[in-house]
């Protein structure tokens, strides 16, 4: 046998041992719901938007549910730029004036959605594209938020426009979906009572669908390898009670705590488990959910 022979022979048994790894993980969430959040540096990425979607169809074919919600801030921004339509943020959330409201809806539920869903279609699987207004998925009430004034310690309402967030979700698309082979991809737009359109973030409309899907997983692609300790170390798993610790303490800051919160709601209102996972690496999906060391922070109730 030649060197170019051996080397193909390990190989093979290399793709052997992690078939045999991922059988028992592929069995155990066969029939179940995982609801992804798709965003950041893995949807900018053409080589790692191709390895997702491939990933996504995967999972359909062991007989997983999944359902993708994206994101778009980038594109968002790149477009508002390009028609010199000003924008600025609260907390993380875009102030979103008439205008803008229009420009993301064109962005998400337009160009976006349906490059996902194209990409899902292309590695083989079948992908609808939706936003949040159809089939009234998601209905949505406006943001409000406060902000103390330092001076006076009076606080005072911030008016983020057509920033909404979810306070109820129709199951009954997502439930026929669930019945055949198609894969939704959803956009994070919603209805107001008055018809009025809400761009709503896209981790809480993740969440919310996630509990309202009563899903086994929710998992939130981010730009970090997960949740970190003080030393810098991956915290693999962890629970409500640890995770609240880490924010009052401090450690977890910033930008992580609103997805540690939408982690936190989701596992309170039903769902087993809620995973961050660094969406920079190839194949993460296929990593946390076949392999037993997973590759993010999975976040339970207890």
């Amino acid at each position: 046998m030649n060197t170019s022979d051996d080397e193909l022979k390990k190989k093979s048994l290399a793709q052997a041992a992690v078939l045999s790894e991922a059988l028992p993980y592929m069995r155990r969430h066969a029939g179940e719901t995982f609801v992804v959040k798709y965003g950041g540096h893995a949807m900018g990425d053409p080589a790692l938007a191709k390895i997702f979607a491939n990933d996504i169809v995967l999972l359909e074919h062991v007989g997983i549910n999944p359902i993708v919600v994206h994101g778009g801030g980038p594109q968002i921004a790149e477009m508002l730029d390009r028609l010199k339509i000003q924008s600025s943020f609260v907390d993380g959330l875009r102030v979103t004036d008439a205008a803008t409201v229009e420009v993301v809806e064109m962005v998400l539920a337009g160009k976006i959605n349906k490059q996902i869903a194209a990409a899902i279609n292309d590695a083989g699987g079948f992908a609808v594209g939706l936003s949040g207004k159809d089939g009234n998925l998601i209905k949505a009430a406006k943001v409000r938020r406060t902000k103390r004034d330092p001076d006076s310690n009076i606080e005072k309402i911030l008016d983020l426009g057509f920033v909404g967030e979810p306070i109820s979700i129709s199951t009954h698309v997502l439930e026929v979906f669930k019945e055949t082979d198609m894969i939704p991809v959803i956009a994070p737009i919603g209805s107001g009572a008055k018809g009025e359109t809400y761009n709503i973030n896209a981790d809480t409309a993740a969440g919310s669908i996630a509990s309202a899907m009563a899903a086994s997983r929710l998992l939130l692609l981010t730009d970090v390898a997960g949740v970190l300790d003080a030393d810098g170390k991956l915290i693999r798993k962890m629970g409500a009670k640890q995770a609240r610790k880490l924010i009052d303490n401090g450690t977890i800051r910033g930008g992580m705590i609103p997805k540690i919160e939408t982690c936190l709601n989701a596992v309170e209102e039903g769902v087993d488990a809620a995973v961050i996972i660094d969406g920079r690496v190839p194949h993460a999906l296929l990593l946390e959910l076949f392999t037993e060391h997973g590759a993010g922070t999975l976040i339970e109730a207890s």
